[in-house]
């Protein structure tokens, strides 16, 4: 009996949504699951902003990933009319010698982006909310921003509802399993599929989902903020203040975005990794009081208006990988039917688009043209839990 679908796709998140666009934009019978509804907010893919920018201080490897994706936001904006990014330049602060900052200059130079190098006095005067030291310093770049993940998400379901992807939401996999012929099979609560392909993008179900891969994956419970800076928010406006990344001299890092859902939603700001372990089903969704505390304190050192009132949180999940590379690839124990794309590590949906069309790539050809070799799962198939 022949498959009913060419491919299937699990997770129709931030990277599923996006690799059912792609695949069903290139004629393919796709099949996409998701265990809750569209654009929900129990995963990754939410929160109303993510932070993008080209001069990447994780690895200059990334910039070329990075050029393609905001190719491909402009195209998503165009092709659905759904404001998805908004290029309000970026600050990467700190020391001279902090990853963020030399990182940063790291990729610039490397692969030739635009960008600028300002001593204190200088991100004060052009930016007057931020208070650095007088010894940190900051790369700017216009290019910098942030998208819209929930936008993001309906975007891709959008276009790929309309190049006849059938989705279904609220219907999870309880497992999938090769054929011994050839192809996959895949078990839901509600239903059982086959599909000559099989796309997995289980976000933080990576454990459940993929225990054959050989991946320590961690999965960490983060927490966003959003506070009313004392004044109002006008200072704050994506006009007069960029997204950030800033580190101090122990490492720590936040990140931060202008204001922009309105006078009444304040100004976003959160740790970047500074998060506990968890799982899907023991996360605490509840945002306590010393929380609160701690990021109002840390805030108030380097912007002293922001902190001004509390306003609301919201937790999502990074899914971490041992070296906060991403895992993208066929799976080395079904190479002829899976291809996998997970472990994103708090710093992946910048990515999105792009990755729906490697996915799309591996999927239907087995390779792509995209440099991925850092994504490839046997580098951590030995590495500790």
């Amino acid at each position: 009996m022949s498959p009913t679908h060419d491919v299937i796709v699990i997770g129709l998140g931030g990277m599923g949504s996006a690799a059912a666009h792609h695949l069903a934009a290139r004629g393919a019978r796709v099949l996409g699951l998701e265990k809750f509804g569209p654009a929900h907010h129990h995963g990754s893919s939410h929160g109303g902003s993510r932070i993008i920018r080209q001069a990447y201080f994780e690895d200059p490897a990334y910039v070329p990933l990075l050029l393609r994706s905001y190719e491909l936001y402009e195209e998503l904006e165009r092709a659905t009319g759904r404001e998805v990014a908004t290029l309000c330049g970026g600050l990467m602060l700190g020391r001279p010698e902090a990853r963020a900052v030399a990182g940063s200059v790291r990729s610039a130079r490397q692969w030739d982006l635009p960008h600028e190098i300002l001593d204190a006095h200088e991100i004060r005067r052009r930016f007057p909310t931020l208070n650095p030291n007088d010894d940190e310093i900051a790369l700017y770049e216009a290019r910098a921003g942030l998208v819209r993940p929930e936008n993001t998400v309906v975007a891709h379901l959008q276009l790929a509802t309309r190049n006849d992807a059938d989705l279904h939401f609220n219907e999870p996999v309880t497992r999938w399993e090769p054929l011994p012929g050839g192809g996959v099979r895949v078990h839901t609560a509600e239903n059982t599929y086959t599909a000559g392909q099989l796309v997995i993008c289980p976000g933080a179900w990576a454990p459940q989902l993929l225990t054959d891969l050989g991946v320590p994956f961690g999965i960490e419970r983060q927490v966003m903020y959003w506070f009313q800076p004392t004044g109002g928010v006008e200072p704050f406006r994506p006009e007069r203040h960029p997204v950030y990344i800033w580190e101090d001299a122990r490492g720590v890092q936040i990140y931060g975005f202008p204001s922009i859902d309105g006078p009444d939603l304040g100004a976003k700001v959160a740790f970047f990794r500074k998060g506990t372990a968890c799982s899907p089903e023991t996360i605490d969704r509840e945002v306590h009081a010393g929380e609160i505390q701690a990021m109002a304190e840390h805030m108030s050192r380097r912007i002293p208006s922001l902190p001004g009132t509390f306003l609301k949180a919201a937790t999502c999940m990074y899914s971490n990988t041992p070296d906060e590379h991403f895992v993208i690839a066929r799976h080395p124990e079904h190479p002829d039917s899976v291809t996998v794309a997970c472990g994103f590590s708090g710093h992946g949906f910048k990515f999105v688009p792009v990755v729906g069309e490697i996915v799309a790539d591996l999927a239907l050809s087995g390779t792509t043209e995209h440099p991925i070799e850092l994504f490839d799962p046997n580098r951590l198939a030995a590495a500790p839990a």
